[in-house]
């Protein structure tokens, strides 16, 4: 080997390195797609408690009643629905990449980890605020798509420290909030589609990739 084509390895370990150190590589594809699967069963949870077709446009009279301007019993139990999957995404998700981060010798609650938390978390904890007070307000048909809005930008601004990828779902998840801010009836679809089936398949790619 020559010395030229050693300086250009050498090279090259160091961008790997700093990399590596700038980036939390260990993010759980599976675990998005495990995520992907559970949303796509509470969905289907939240159609049966509708009592509506899989795909129909979902009337919101039957979660908010202007009457009294509070949650129906339905919107209650799909609430519920929603929190349980939220927990359950989130968990399993944090102990997928604990376990990927100690494969790969690194730290899960590292400097990198704490940053691309901390970035992804603003806009999710902002996105919780504004979901809550549109709930508050009666504006039940908007809730749906800004979850996606503010999860879409979470996702974006973590991307900074993490897989390139999610920097790509991130900005679907935008896309698909405000178009789901424009067709509310079809707000449990889209909701569906994003957090459903986009999440399964770049899990499923960013597994194939970067894990198996």
């Amino acid at each position: 080997m020559s010395k030229q084509e050693e300086q250009l390895d050498a090279i090259q370990d160091i961008k790997r390195l700093m990399e590596r150190s700038s980036r939390f590589s260990a993010l759980s594809g599976l675990s998005g797609a495990i995520a992907g699967l559970l949303a796509l069963i509470s969905s289907f949870i939240t159609y049966t408690i509708l009592d509506t077709p899989l795909g129909e446009p979902i009337s919101y009279a039957d979660i908010w009643s202007a009457s009294t301007e509070s949650l129906t019993e339905k919107g209650i139990l799909i609430l519920i629905n929603l929190g349980i999957l939220l927990l359950l995404a989130f968990g399993i998700s944090a102990y997928l990449s604990a376990v990927n981060a100690k494969k790969q010798g690194a730290s899960p609650f590292d400097l990198t980890a704490r940053r691309m938390l901390l970035n992804f978390s603003i806009p999710l904890l902002a996105g919780g605020i504004y979901s809550a007070i549109l709930l508050v307000q009666g504006h039940i048909e908007l809730v749906l798509p800004a979850t996606l809005l503010f999860y879409g930008m979470g996702m974006l601004n973590a991307g900074k420290y993490t897989i390139d990828l999610m920097r790509y779902l991130g900005i679907c998840m935008i896309a698909l909030g405000l178009l789901g801010s424009f067709f509310t009836a079809h707000g449990l679809l889209i909701w569906t589609t994003g957090f459903g089936f986009l999440h399964i398949v770049f899990g499923l790619i960013i597994y194939y990739k970067n894990e198996k």
